[in-house]
């Protein structure tokens, strides 16, 4: 497959599609517009409906002719209070509201929280926020099953709101049922990711692992404190991370968390690991055409730090005008990428510093790529971890990663700069080693005549883990 010849943006584009985008001519256009990676949101929806947003997606990749990634998002355990008598209570600040999690202990004006799990992990004076944070309490007397807060700002209570606890390592599941039988869906569908909800810990993914295996990488949601304060941990076992800054911006203090998405980008930039960030980027366009000047600033501000990919929600999924708004955030990242300082990495630090061989590779060539004028890197990368390592060093120039099979280039469509493209040729292979770019690789459209290709490789083909080779090549003639 050819890659996307419009542009050669390097922060990708995530869109989610729902009911404002999932028939095969919008995503087509989305596709067009500059999306690289269709979310599936199972927090909404059936299988039917996914198994067609699926096959739409796919439909429309061998119409374009380039790759487009799909992700399942996990909807992960909801944490909701029942239903309170007349729908709905007034409360004033210091007043007592009392959480039971049996429907045994309901007396008075108790509120049944159905989560047992989740209410024994709170402890006297942790926060217990309402409705998106709506109504805040405090922790003040804990018994079993039970807990007695006190309100801190006025507002109503009403059926089925969200609860979350900011202070609080919940004992909770973060696979339901429900996920489980998603995942099971999605990976018979042939998903590249799979997004995981309400994780807290390393162990959180690690347990998603024994279900997933090696049939799709993993995207661990970063929406609660704990998960931050574990984030070193957690990006040992991820193979990505989302900023989720809806969640994530109800349980941490709303002024920290420019300093938390940055604090994000910058530990997963500092292991490889791709960085979403995600929520609210073009909110105002579910209902206007154009994003307002906070949100242009806002999607610049994700770019200049050097996230992987922006993330659209409802603008694509259900808003008025999805196609503009992936054409937005598209001409937002490719305005601010040209205005980037894209100088190559100085030499010597990054090669010193590198621990193995093939990470030194990968800076050599982003070094070598700049000094030279290259027109891209071209890595042969048989798991992807190539195309990774060169990613990492946000070089100036574009990449191509040739892979063996469809499954790891699907993974790239959401790398930084990463134009992934699938070929097991071994004639290409050798030509490429020798210095001679096949004309295979010039569909896709970054290589150029006369312009020195970086070309990084193991020294047999199919070989894994084995890049040892840095070549500077030229198109054949």
């Amino acid at each position: 497959m050819t890659s996307n010849s419009r542009e050669h943006r390097k922060t990708k584009i995530l869109a989610t599609v729902g009911p404002a985008s999932n028939t095969t001519q919008t995503i087509k256009e989305l596709a067009e517009a500059g999306a690289n990676v269709f979310r599936m949101n199972f927090s909404h929806g059936s299988h039917s409906e996914h198994r067609q947003v699926h096959a739409n997606i796919r439909a429309v990749e061998g119409e374009v002719g380039w790759l487009l990634g799909v992700l399942a998002d996990l909807q992960g355990p909801k944490l909701r209070i029942g239903t309170i008598p007349g729908g709905e209570r007034k409360l004033d600040i210091g007043e007592k509201v009392v959480l039971v999690s049996d429907q045994r202990l309901l007396d008075g004006d108790a509120v049944l929280f159905p989560h047992h799990d989740a209410l024994s992990s709170v402890e006297v004076g942790h926060s217990v926020l309402v409705d998106d944070g709506r109504l805040r309490l405090r922790a003040t007397h804990i018994a079993p099953s039970r807990i007695e807060a006190e309100v801190l700002n006025s507002g109503m209570l009403k059926d089925r709101k969200g609860v979350s606890f900011p202070d609080s390592s919940l004992a909770v599941d973060p696979i339901t049922q429900k996920d489980r039988e998603d995942l099971q869906f999605a990976l018979k569908l042939g998903v590249d990711w799979v997004a995981m909800s309400f994780v807290q810990t390393a162990d959180d993914i690690r347990n998603l692992r024994k279900l997933i295996g090696k049939q799709a990488k993993i995207v661990a949601k970063i929406e609660k404190p704990t998960a931050v304060k574990n984030i070193d941990a957690i990006l040992e076992e991820a193979d990505a991370i989302m900023v989720a800054r809806g969640d994530l911006g109800v349980e941490c203090a709303w002024h920290e968390l420019p300093s938390i998405q940055r604090q994000l980008v910058s530990s997963a930039r500092a292991v490889g690991k791709p960085v979403i960030i995600a929520t609210q980027m073009l909110e105002s366009m579910i209902a206007a055409p154009l994003p307002t000047r906070a949100e242009t600033s806002d999607v610049a501000n994700a770019v200049m730090q050097g996230a992987d990919a922006v993330m659209l929600s409802a603008e694509s999924a259900a808003g008025n005008y999805p196609v503009e708004a992936v054409t937005a955030m598209s001409s937002i990242v490719v305005s601010t990428e040209k205005s980037l300082d894209c100088k190559p990495p100085q030499i010597g630090a990054q090669l010193i510093e590198a621990l193995d061989d093939s990470a030194s590779i990968a800076s050599a060539a982003g070094i070598l790529a700049g000094l030279r004028g290259a027109c891209c890197i071209t890595t042969y990368t048989e798991t992807g971890a190539s195309a990774l390592r060169v990613a990492k060093g946000r070089g100036p120039v574009p990449i191509l990663a040739v892979c063996p099979d469809r499954k790891i280039a699907g993974v790239l469509t959401l790398a930084w700069g990463v134009t992934p493209m699938v070929s097991n040729d071994l004639a290409e292979f050798n030509s490429a080693r020798d210095g001679q770019i096949p004309e295979g690789l010039g569909q896709s459209n970054l290589i150029r005549r006369q312009r020195p290709v970086i070309v990084t490789s193991g020294s047999s083909h199919g070989l894994t883990g084995g890049t040892d080779s840095l070549k500077i090549a030229y198109l054949e003639e």
